[in-house]
């Protein structure tokens, strides 16, 4: 059975960094991803890792803040949140899936979301 298991949201003030991570199991995932949803938005990407080159794609608006990594001897991926604006509060959810894409269509598997509250 497959699971992503989320940690380490939270509240944290405008400038200030967090980290997240995500533990999965059940198998591995040539993709690892993050996509956040805000009160009222729909779900949108953050960023995606390849499993077998490790290359990283990010939403525009993240670039040069965020950096996402994967363990994959841990089967684990984290996003490091630096910088952080009071638009970068939503729940995050991490995904897993084959394709390193920006479309939630291409992610088969869903972590329960962890909330990060950015506070101005």
């Amino acid at each position: 059975q497959v699971q992503l298991v989320e940690s380490g949201g939270g509240l944290v003030q405008a400038g200030g960094s967090l980290r997240l991570s995500c533990a999965a199991s059940g198998r591995t995932f040539s993709a690892l991803g993050w996509f956040r949803q805000a009160p009222g938005k729909e779900r949108e990407f953050v960023a995606t890792v390849k499993g077998s080159s490790g290359s990283p794609y990010y939403v525009d608006s993240v670039k040069g803040r965020f950096a996402i990594s994967r363990d994959n001897a841990k089967n684990t991926v984290y996003l490091q949140m630096n910088s952080l604006k009071t638009d970068d509060t939503a729940v995050y959810y991490c995904a897993a899936g084959w394709l390193a894409s920006g479309s939630a269509q291409d992610y088969s598997y869903w972590g329960q979301g962890t909330q990060v509250t950015v506070s101005s």
